[in-house]
C-alpha cells in the first residue's frame, strides 16, 4: 500500500504540476521518498537508470534536432506543401494531413509530431479561415496520429526504445516487425478519425490566402542539409544496431552536428539565424530525471506486488493460445497506460512479460504488444501520455481548448477499432517474418 501510495502521490503531482512545478522534480521527489522509506532500494537506482538512460537521452537528442529544425521553418515549409497538394479540396486535405503527422512521428518521435505540427497546421488553419468544428477536427487529428503512428521504428517512441533496448531488440528486427503493423494503424486511424469527423471537414478552402512553402524557410543552411542528414540518420540506425552502439549516441552525433550548421560553428556564428542557446535550454531535461524518478517508484510498486500480479495475468492469456495473448496484452497494458501513463507502464509490462515462462513465439508476440498497447491506449485518458498534456497545453496557449470531457469522448470511440486492429495485423505479421 506504501508503495501504491507513493505513486498515486506522485502522478497526482506530475499531472497538476502545481505553481508550474516540473514533471522531472515531481517524480524525482516521489523517488526521494521510495529511497527513504525502503520501497526501492540504492541498487534498484543504477538497474533503473541502465533501462531508461539510452531512451531518454535519444528523446532529448531528437527533440533538439526537431526544434532546430521547426525555427528553421522545415515543418511548415512541408505543412504548406501538404496544403497546396490538396488543392483546394478540405476531404483531400484530411488524409494528407495525417500521412504528414504519421511520416513526421515515424522519425521525430509522437511528442515531435504533436507538439511542432499541431501549432503549425493551426496557423495554417486560421488563414485558411477553417470554421470552428473543421479546426477541432484536423488539430484533433493531429494529436491522434502522432501516437497511433509511433511504433514503425525503435526511436518513434519513448515506449518502443525502452522496449528494444530492455529485450535487446536489434534496429532492423524491430522495423521488420513494426513498419508492416505501422501501416495498418496509420490505415484504420484515418478511417476512423474520417468516419467521426467527415461532416466537420470543409468541402473547399482558398489556396490563394497561403504562401508559397519556399516562404517558411527561414534558415537556407539548416533546410538544405535536413534531408541529406535525416536520411544519414535512418541509415546510421541500420548500420550501427548490430555492434550495439546505443542509440543516443547515434542520435547526439546528429544532433551535434544540426547545431554545428545552426550556429554556424568555425564561422563566428556568421549567416547564423537560430539561437542556440534557447534551443539547449528549451530541451526537455525535465524528461531526464522524470524517467529515472518515475521508474524508481514504478519499480518499487512492482517489486511490492505489481510485476508479480501482472505476471500472473499475462501467464493465463499465454495459456489461451498466441491470439488471446497478443490482444489481452496489449488491451491490457493499454489499459493501465491510460491510467498510470504509458512510461511506467512500458517498465510494468516489460518486466511482467520477462518474469512469464511462455512459448518463445507468445513472449516475443507480448513484447511487441506491451509497445502497440503503451503507444496508442495513452489516447484512451488525458494522462496516458505526457506528450497529450504537453499537447493540451500548447493548444489552450493558442485559444483551442479541449477539455477532459471532449478529449475523452473522442478517444473513447476512436482508440479501440485502431487498437484491435493493429494488434490482429501484430498478430497475423509476426509469425511470417519469424
Amino acid at each position: 500500500m506504501l508503495a501504491l501510495a507513493i505513486f498515486i502521490v506522485t502522478l497526482v503531482f506530475v499531472i497538476w504540476q502545481p505553481r508550474g512545478l516540473g514533471i522531472g522534480w515531481s517524480a524525482l521527489a516521489g523517488a526521494g521518498v521510495a529511497l527513504a522509506t525502503g520501497v526501492v532500494g540504492w541498487g534498484d537506482v543504477g538497474t533503473v537508470w541502465g533501462i531508461v538512460w539510452d531512451a531518454t537521452f535519444t528523446f532529448v537528442a531528437l527533440i533538439v534536432i526537431s526544434v532546430i529544425l521547426d525555427e528553421a521553418g522545415f515543418f511548415a515549409w512541408a505543412a504548406l506543401h501538404v496544403a497546396r497538394w490538396g488543392g483546394g479540396n478540405g476531404r483531400k486535405l484530411f488524409p494528407l494531413v495525417v500521412l504528414l503527422g504519421a511520416a513526421i512521428a515515424a522519425m521525430f518521435a509522437n511528442d515531435g509530431a504533436a507538439l511542432l505540427l499541431t501549432p503549425i497546421v493551426l496557423a495554417i488553419l486560421l488563414r485558411l479561415d477553417f470554421p470552428a468544428a473543421g479546426a477541432m477536427a484536423f488539430t484533433v487529428t493531429c494529436g491522434f496520429i502522432a501516437d497511433t503512428a509511433s511504433l514503425p521504428l525503435v526511436v518513434s517512441n519513448l515506449v518502443n526504445i525502452v522496449t528494444a533496448n530492455y529485450f535487446g531488440i536489434p534496429f532492423g528486427r524491430y522495423a521488420s516487425v513494426m513498419v508492416p503493423v505501422n501501416l495498418v494503424s496509420v490505415a484504420v486511424t484515418l478511417l476512423v478519425l474520417w468516419l467521426w469527423f467527415r461532416r466537420d471537414i470543409p468541402a473547399r478552402y482558398r489556396l490563394e490566402a497561403l504562401e508559397q512553402p519556399r516562404q517558411a524557410i527561414r534558415d537556407p543552411a539548416i533546410f538544405r542539409s535536413a534531408f541529406p542528414l535525416l536520411a544519414l540518420l535512418l541509415i546510421a540506425y541500420f548500420v550501427t544496431a548490430p555492434f550495439g552502439v546505443p542509440i543516443a549516441l547515434v542520435t547526439g552525433v546528429a544532433a551535434v552536428f544540426m547545431m554545428a550548421i545552426a550556429g554556424r560553428w568555425g564561422s563566428g556564428g556568421r549567416g547564423a539565424s537560430i539561437g542556440l542557446t534557447k534551443v539547449l535550454l528549451g530541451a526537455p531535461w525535465q524528461i531526464v530525471l522524470f524517467s529515472l524518478g518515475m521508474y524508481l517508484v514504478v519499480y518499487g510498486l512492482g517489486n511490492a506486488w505489481l510485476t508479480s500480479a501482472s505476471t500472473a495475468v499475462l501467464t493465463w492469456l499465454a495459456a489461451q493460445g498466441s491470439f488471446v495473448a497478443t490482444i489481452g496484452t496489449g488491451v491490457a497494458v493499454a489499459i493501465l497506460a491510460s491510467v498510470m501513463n504509458n512510461m511506467p507502464a512500458t517498465l510494468v509490462g516489460a518486466l511482467a512479460i520477462d518474469a512469464a515462462e511462455v512459448p518463445a513465439l507468445t513472449r516475443e508476440l507480448m513484447i511487441y504488444a506491451n509497445v502497440v498497447g503503451n503507444d496508442l491506449g495513452p489516447k484512451l485518458t488525458p494522462i496516458g501520455s505526457l506528450a497529450t498534456l504537453l499537447w493540451l497545453h500548447v493548444l489552450a496557449g493558442k485559444g483551442q481548448r479541449i477539455t477532459w470531457g471532449q478529449y475523452m469522448k473522442v478517444g473513447l470511440i476512436l482508440t479501440p477499432p485502431v487498437l484491435l486492429a493493429t494488434l490482429i495485423a501484430l498478430w497475423i505479421w509476426l509469425p511470417l517474418v519469424q
